[in-house]
């Protein structure tokens, strides 16, 4: 669905966290960042995904990385995924669709034969200098950490 690349520079964003702060790819300067978007808080692949970024969050930040996923959720509704599930980093919100529309992963979705448009869960692994270096398309929601770290 993305037509980014790993090479490519990453679009510069800036939304609303759970706490309703303003977070941007430029706070991540100098820090190595997984970007992950996923389509909704508190439902079961979205769960399993989150849950495996928080069990494998200390290796994550041992390596160097940060961690920030992104939905169209509201913050309320990041502020309870976040307590339900004790995730220990930010969720954007981005109801408006400019940060999923800016990485190209908000479009056409197929599902028990209905077409519709939705969140293609989608990876994003970003260097210190906001270069893409890995896209991840194909997400495995149990097994993701794996994936970014290979």
């Amino acid at each position: 669905m993305t037509t980014l690349k790993a090479g490519e520079k990453a679009p510069d964003f800036s939304g609303l966290n759970e706490k309703e702060e303003t977070i941007s790819l430029n706070d991540f300067k100098g820090k190595k960042l997984v970007l992950y978007f996923y389509p909704k808080d508190m439902t079961p692949g979205c769960t399993a995904q989150s849950c495996n970024l928080r069990d494998n969050y200390d290796m994550l930040l041992k390596q160097g990385y940060e961690v920030l996923g992104v939905s169209a959720d509201s913050t309320k509704r990041h502020l309870k995924f976040i307590d339900n599930y004790d995730l220990p980093f930010s969720l954007l919100a981005d109801e408006d669709h400019t940060v999923l529309n800016a990485y190209g992963v908000w479009g056409l979705k197929k599902f028990m034969g209905k077409e519709y448009d939705g969140i293609h869960r989608t990876t994003f692994v970003i260097d210190e200098n906001g270069i893409i270096t890995e896209v991840i398309g194909k997400v495995k929601t149990k097994e993701h950490t794996e994936q970014i770290l290979g």
